[in-house]
């Protein structure tokens, strides 16, 4: 299992016969290379909640149970260039917990280093989103200098992680 790092976006991603599979919090990203010059009427590609379905040109790539569910509606598949199938899935679970340890359920897996570096990846997301509100509170707070949290107390379960404020950045 092939990996690398690409520093500029942050992204960890998991190489596989076909091409590679990386994930954010959010998504989970397919990335499949197909012969040049394919076109869109050539792929048949089936995404729902926990399964996975990609041919070309008659032709299985990848199938299978997905390693966690995913919101049906929101998955999406592009070809680009003739050449690549770009596939976009939601993750349900879009905590930092969550980390996907394989693209299917009994394949693909990334290796623990990889996973390691995944798992690295995205609690680093998780800091900097809620850096952003923090710093976006601030901001309003220095704007409005009524309001006073001071005395605010917050309780809830830290398990993975400690609270999700990911709901407050939309």
């Amino acid at each position: 299992m092939s990996v690398s790092f690409e520093e500029r976006s942050g992204v960890v991603s998991c190489g596989t016969p076909w091409g590679r599979w990386y994930q954010t919090l959010e998504e989970v990203f397919i990335e499949v290379q197909v012969p040049p010059g394919t076109r869109a009427k050539d792929v048949r590609c089936s995404l729902q909640s926990r399964h996975i379905a990609l041919s070309v040109r008659g032709r299985d790539v990848l199938q299978g149970k997905l390693f966690d569910s995913t919101i049906t509606d929101e998955g999406t598949w592009t070809l680009e260039d003739r050449k690549l199938i770009r596939i976009v899935l939601m993750k349900t679970n879009r905590d930092a917990g969550n980390c996907w340890t394989s693209l299917l359920e009994n394949e693909y897996a990334a290796d623990p280093w990889v996973q390691d570096q995944m798992q690295r990846k995205l609690t680093l997301e998780r800091f900097q989103r809620e850096a952003r509100i923090i710093y976006l509170l601030n901001f309003y707070l220095h704007q409005n200098p009524g309001f006073d949290f001071s005395g605010a107390e917050i309780s809830g379960n830290y398990s993975k992680g400690g609270p999700d404020f990911s709901s407050l950045g939309k």
